[in-house]
């Protein structure tokens, strides 16, 4: 049900990085440097530490007395059990914790360090400070409760998960149970084939699931940065199954795995690799057009596709275009980013260069640092100190199936970030063709995600408005993965949508409509506008040309 959204606060993305830091990195030395940095600040301004030590002497004093000057923030749910407030000790103690924060703030934000050099402190103070939290300890009520209750073998299996994660994840902590899962066999299941194969990518064709089907394909186009199987999870959120039971012939990339061997692979390589699978599915379905869908830097991909088609006359390949979470405007605004100077950038692309990739796991990292209490450390209070194995959620296998990125690619992504080439017309080459955006006059569906850490709304909005042709954007609930995965019957789903787009996307957030449900069926009803007619549908996968070959999920999905 579509009604007027009541008055209501701008939404700020979670998180103090996103897809900026994880693509350039952000390096130990950077954080310790800041940290040297604010120990000689307070050597600097003995008065103003000094002033600040003793307010906070003042208050541990009244916390010592029993008293709760600092509420706790209700949706911390670190804090949410009983006993931090009505067990003086843990009252005290967490009491004594927020008395920290708030003075180490208060001594920053009225320190002489430059905008940039409070930003930065408050960033690694904030880590440090969550790092340090009472819960992430032995002495948290949980802990304890489970130790009684075990009869101390939590802290035996605490104890060697803390070592497998040692020795198999890099030192962090395992955020899924990946006994649990099995690519093939509960994840990525829709019946199809590969139908082509290229150096860089599976082009898989899915079995049909409805009596008639639409003349023009759908190719969904994943990110480079992960598995193409988040649109085909457990069959109640597939988005691979949705668009197959309502009449869509679709098709999906399959990105290959890199390694050092593909180093000189780079953006230019994906686009030319993703327009040969356009003429596949072309060649496939008889269709002179194909529908495509990007997410993150899929979308990237397709927008540089589509103005390489552009520039070439080629654009009537292409009938319309959805970008699910995609940056095609980089200017995003993070604290984590003004670690990111010229010898940063040239540093990280150095490295990647010299091991030929950059490895998911190292972006993995920074994605965990983004959220850490969700990420990380409760994570470590769950495996460590309860002694209990990680959930079993396919959403997170998926994530923790790490996969790497060329470095040719890894040094276009960190001079799409540094340079912000799509704002401006011939800023960005793709297979030796200029791209200019708004020249491409493709009809586009956009969607962002409301609490997106990655990529955050207001930028993906923005980058709705370099796009030319008729643009329709959506502002889905939750973040990054969960405001695709928003399947009809999601009791949580909602997003907001306006006719009109502004050129602040404030304004436009301000004038947009709240409405009740899944974002999936008016993609669908957009979509099949430019899916052409319904004819009988066709069991056979593949053609003459290009038959098909293994089933799906195919190979490239299986290297690690």
């Amino acid at each position: 049900m579509r009604k007027q959204a009541p008055t209501r606060g701008l939404p700020a993305p979670s998180g103090m990085m996103n897809a900026q830091s994880a693509v350039i990195g952000l390096s130990g030395k950077d954080l310790f440097s800041t940290l040297r940095s604010l120990a000689f600040q307070g050597l600097r301004q003995p008065v103003h530490s000094a002033r600040h030590l003793l307010a906070l002497g003042g208050q541990l004093g009244r916390v010592m007395l029993g008293d709760t000057p600092h509420p706790v923030n209700p949706q911390d749910s670190r804090f949410a059990d009983p006993t931090w407030q009505l067990n003086p000790f843990y009252r005290r103690g967490l009491q004594a914790y927020l008395a920290w924060q708030k003075q180490l703030n208060s001594w920053i934000d009225e320190s002489d360090l430059s905008a940039d050099d409070r930003t930065r402190a408050r960033f690694v103070l904030a880590l440090l400070s969550d790092a340090l939290s009472p819960s992430n300890t032995l002495l948290n009520p949980l802990a304890l409760k489970e130790l009684f209750n075990s009869g101390g073998s939590s802290l035996f299996k605490g104890l060697s998960h803390l070592l497998d994660d040692l020795l198999h994840n890099d030192g962090m902590p395992s955020q899924v149970s990946k006994r649990s899962f099995e690519v093939g066999r509960n994840l990525a299941t829709t019946p199809g084939a590969v139908v082509f194969r290229n150096e860089l990518l599976e082009l898989i064709q899915y079995k049909p699931m409805s009596e008639k089907q639409y003349a023009r394909p759908l190719l969904i186009v994943p990110p480079q940065i992960n598995k193409f199987y988040i649109f085909d999870l457990a069959s109640d959120k597939s988005f691979v199954q949705y668009a197959l039971k309502n009449g869509l012939q679709t098709f999906i990339i399959s990105w290959r795995n890199p390694d050092a061997r593909h180093r000189e692979w780079g953006l230019s390589s994906y686009v030319q690799a993703v327009e040969e699978a356009v003429d596949v599915c072309r060649s496939i379905t008889g269709s002179k057009e194909v529908n495509l869908l990007g997410a993150c830097a899929g979308g990237l991909t397709i927008a540089a596709l589509q103005g390489h088609l552009q520039a070439k006359r080629q654009l009537r390949k292409v009938a319309s275009a959805t970008y699910l979470v995609s940056l095609l405007d980089s200017q995003i605004d993070s604290p984590a980013m003004l670690f990111a100077d010229e010898q940063t950038l040239e540093a990280a692309k150095r490295r990647s260069y010299q091991q030929g990739v950059l490895d998911g796991r190292d972006m993995a990292k920074v994605f965990a640092w983004m959220r850490p209490n969700d990420l990380i450390w409760n994570y470590w209070i769950n495996n460590y100190l309860l002694g209990k194995q990680p959930p079993a959620f396919d959403i997170l296998y998926w994530n923790n199936d790490n996969t790497r990125l060329p470095a040719a690619l890894h040094g276009d992504l960190i001079d799409f970030f540094k340079h912000n080439p799509l704002t401006r017309a011939g800023g960005l080459e793709v297979c030796g063709t200029p791209v200019d955006l708004q020249k491409v006059a493709v009809d586009s569906f956009n969607v962002a995600g409301i609490n997106d850490h990655i990529t955050p709304w207001d930028a993906v909005y923005r980058s709705t408005l370099l796009i030319g042709g008729n643009r329709r954007f959506l502002l889905s609930n939750s973040g990054h993965i969960q405001s695709i995965l928003n399947p009809p019957g999601n009791p949580k789903a909602n997003y907001f949508e306006s006719g009109k787009l502004s050129s602040d996307p404030r304004a436009w957030y301000y004038d947009a409509q709240h409405v009740q449900g899944s974002w999936w069926p008016q993609w669908l009803s957009w979509v099949q506008e430019h899916s052409g007619e319904q004819h009988d549908t066709l069991t056979t996968l593949g053609n003459q040309h290009y038959p098909a070959m293994e089933a799906a999920p195919g190979t490239y999905v299986h290297v690690r």
